[in-house]
C-alpha cells in the first residue's frame, strides 16, 4: 500500500512538473511572439533602416517589414481584413493615411506622449494616425527670370504675368491633391478653381516629372517658376555633383503665404492597424516614432522636418530658413482630396 501511495505520489509529481514546463515553454513562446512588429511602409528612404534598427536595439522588439507603393499596401490590407497581420501602417501625405482611414483600416490610440509630442494639427483628432515628418510644399523661381518680391502666395501663380512660365507636376500627383485640397478648406471650391485655371493657363508645358525634374526645368530656363517639396530641393543643396550646384546656384526657394496663414505643409506619418495582433508594441513603435532619437532621424536622414520642432538640426533645411507653416489640420488634405481631383478637372489641368 506504501509503495502504491509512493507511485501515485511520483507519477503525479512528475505529470505536476512536464505540466508547468509545458506552461513555461508556451509563456516563453508568447513572449516571444510579443516581441516583433509587422509593418507595412511605403517610405523607401535608406535612413529608415538605421531608425528601425535603432527601435529594436532600444526594445528588443523585431521589426518585419514589408514596403511596397502606398495605393498597392491598402488594397493588400483591405483583402486581408482582420486576418491581417500588420500592426503599423506608415506612409507619406497625409491623403493616404485619410484613405486608409476612410477604410477602417486603423485602430485609435490614447497616448499622452504622442499627444504632448505630437502638435495638435499634425495628428489625428482621435488617434487614428499620426505626423512624425513634415514637408512644406514650396515655390522653386530662378533667380535671373524672377523677382521674388512679386511671388510671395500661392495665388501669386495665377497672375497673368506668369504666363508660360510655371512647370509643374501632374493634378494626379498626391502632393499637388493635398495643396489644393489644403486651399479649398481655406478658400472654397469656387476659388480654388479659379485659382487652379489661372495656373494651367500660366503653364510652360505640360505637367510631367517629379518634384526634382521642377526644380532641374527652372534652373534650366525651361521655365521660371516650379512648386516642390522641401526635401527635394535639400537634396540638391547637399549633393557634391556640379550639376546639382548649378541647380543650386540658379535658384532660390520662396515659403508662399508668409504674411497670413502659412506655407501648406504635409506629412509622413503612421497609425495602428485595427486588428494588430501586437498592439502594445505597435504603440511603442508609435511612441518611438516621437521620440528625439527618431526625430533626428527623419531630420538628418531625409531631410524632413521633426515634428518636434527644436530638434532640427539638417543644414540643408536651416539653410532654407525658417518659415510659418498653415496650422490647419492636415486631415482637410484626406477629406478633400475627392474635390481637389475634381476641381483640377474642371480646370484642364493633366
Amino acid at each position: 500500500m506504501a509503495n502504491s501511495y509512493v507511485r501515485l505520489t511520483s507519477i503525479f509529481t512528475a505529470c505536476l512538473v512536464v505540466a508547468l514546463l509545458v506552461v513555461a515553454a508556451d509563456s516563453g513562446t508568447a513572449r516571444a511572439q510579443e516581441q516583433v512588429l509587422n509593418l507595412y511602409s511605403s517610405r523607401h528612404y535608406q535612413t529608415d533602416d538605421a531608425l528601425y534598427a535603432d527601435f529594436t536595439r532600444q526594445t528588443g522588439i523585431v521589426i518585419n517589414r514589408l514596403e511596397a507603393d502606398g495605393s498597392a499596401l491598402l488594397e493588400r490590407l483591405k483583402n486581408e481584413g482582420e486576418n491581417s497581420p500588420a500592426d503599423i501602417l506608415i506612409t507619406v501625405d497625409v491623403g493616404r493615411l485619410w484613405a486608409a482611414e476612410s477604410a477602417g483600416l486603423f485602430g485609435a490610440v490614447d497616448s499622452e506622449i504622442l499627444n504632448q509630442r505630437i502638435p495638435a494639427h499634425l495628428r489625428h483628432p482621435d488617434g487614428l494616425w499620426f505626423g512624425f515628418s513634415t514637408r512644406a510644399r514650396v515655390i522653386v523661381y530662378n533667380r535671373d527670370l524672377v523677382d521674388p518680391a512679386e511671388l510671395t502666395r500661392y495665388e501669386d501663380l495665377a497672375n497673368p504675368k506668369w504666363r508660360g512660365q510655371i512647370c509643374i507636376r501632374s493634378s494626379g500627383n498626391i502632393y499637388n491633391l493635398s495643396l489644393l485640397a489644403g486651399m479649398i478648406a481655406h478658400m472654397g471650391a469656387e476659388a480654388a478653381e479659379e485659382w487652379a485655371r489661372g495656373v494651367v493657363a500660366n503653364f510652360a508645358r505640360d505637367p510631367q516629372g517629379g518634384d526634382t525634374d521642377q526644380i532641374r526645368s527652372v534652373a534650366s530656363g525651361e521655365c521660371s517658376i516650379g512648386l516642390a517639396n522641401t526635401y527635394y530641393y535639400a537634396r540638391l543643396l547637399l549633393s557634391e555633383e556640379e550639376r546639382d550646384k548649378q541647380v543650386i546656384a540658379r535658384t532660390g526657394v520662396i515659403f508662399p503665404n508668409q504674411d497670413d496663414r502659412g506655407t501648406h505643409v504635409n506629412i509622413s506619418g503612421a497609425g495602428m492597424i485595427a486588428s494588430a495582433p501586437n498592439r502594445e508594441n505597435a504603440v511603442r513603435f508609435l511612441e518611438y516614432l516621437a521620440s528625439d532619437t527618431a526625430q533626428r532621424y527623419f531630420a538628418d536622414g531625409n531631410n524632413e522636418y521633426p515634428v518636434v520642432e527644436s530638434l532640427l538640426d539638417s543644414p540643408a533645411l536651416e539653410q532654407m530658413g525658417a518659415f510659418k507653416a498653415d496650422e490647419i489640420n492636415v486631415s482637410v488634405s484626406g477629406v478633400n482630396q475627392a474635390e481637389a481631383q475634381r476641381v483640377f478637372d474642371r480646370a484642364g489641368w493633366k
